[in-house]
Order: C-alpha cells, then structure tokens, then sequence
C-alpha cells in the first residue's frame, strides 16, 4: 500500500505545494518565506515520522495569514487523501509533549469529522518570531485549517510554558507524535463499528 498524495492550491494569494509520504523517513523540505513556520512544518515531517516537501508563495508583503492558512489547508487534504480508506490504522493517539518549561497534550482520532479544540494561551508580552513575522496567533489558524481539510477530530491544550517558541514549537512535535501513532497500520480492518471513517 502506497501512502502517499501531493496537492497544489493556487488562489489570488497564494500558491502552494505539498508531498506527504506518510511512510517515509522524517525527510523534510520546507519553504514558505516564513522562516520560523518553515521550522514548526519540518517538526511535523521529522517527528510525525513521514517524508514532507511543502512549497509556497504567498502576499507576504499584506500578511503571514494567507500563507499559514493556505498550508495548512493543502497538507491537511494531502494527508486525508494519503489516508485513503484507513483500513488498518490505529486511528486513535495521545501525547503529552513537554519542551523545556512547556508542556503541551494533544488527542487526535481519524475520525473523518473536522473538530478542533486549542486550548492554547501565550504570555501578554509574547512577540512575532521571526521575520516575516509569524504570529503567534496564527497557530490557531493553521490548525484549523488543517484539521478541517484533514476531516480529524484534535485536541491541543497548553499545560505549561512561558517561552512563546517553546509553547509553539511542543505543539507541532505533539500533533506530530500523534499523527505518528494514529496512522500506523496495526490490522486489516476499519477500526469503526460503522465500517468507514
């Protein structure tokens, strides 16, 4: 079984490509223009344990917004279709994630209905990291998008941290670990009573 998909999303704002290969190495490459979001993606290539090529071009100059929304809209479809049937997968995974000072829970289900919970709040003097800026807020926005293009159930909920880098960057490694755990292929079924997800 071949689990792997691309997408290509090209709008007024944006223009995005994506590869997953959801059985591949941890081999991630990652250009956005956004430096700092080029980190937190390769996180979920490295740590989800799948190869990962994303590209995109985005109206940098207006905002980061378009751009983090746009990938996460496009990997959450490469991922879905990469899934395909789901026959076999454990579907169901949980982390707790800490990061020096943060500690981070995150719960998914490959559930096929789009829920999303972020319980995530930053410090009253956290700044934009990097250049361009990437917004803390934004994280929100990323995962949204990707779990609504995805079709999966995630819980994200911050336990701990000061450190805006921390707190973001344990995020992405505990989706990551997560998604790691939820894809794998354990059996030869549909893991639901209703035989589809």
């Amino acid at each position: 079984m071949t689990r792997r998909a691309t997408r290509t999303r090209e709008t007024k704002e944006t223009r995005i490509n994506v590869e997953v290969d959801l059985d591949g190495s941890g081999e991630s490459e990652v250009s956005t223009g956004i430096p700092f979001f080029d980190h937190m993606i390769a996180q979920l290539g490295r740590h989800g344990g799948f190869d990962l090529r994303v590209s995109a071009a985005g109206d940098l100059e207006v905002d980061t917004h378009h751009t983090i929304e746009d990938v996460g809209i496009s990997l959450g479809e490469a991922v879905r279709e990469a899934l395909g049937d789901k026959v076999g997968v454990r579907r169901f995974a949980s982390v707790s994630l800490p990061l020096d000072e943060a500690l981070v829970d995150v719960a998914l289900d490959l559930s096929g209905r789009a829920y999303l919970v972020y319980e995530v709040e930053f410090p009253l003097d956290a700044v934009a990291l990097g250049v361009p800026a990437f917004e803390p807020q934004l994280a929100e926005e990323f995962w949204r998008a990707f779990t609504t293009a995805a079709a999966l159930t995630l819980h994200i909920r911050m336990r701990a941290g000061r450190n805006t880098h921390h707190i973001l960057e344990a995020s992405f490694k505990g989706v990551a670990r997560a998604l790691r755990d939820a894809v794998r292929v354990e059996g030869t079924a549909v893991p639901s009573t209703k035989g589809a997800l």
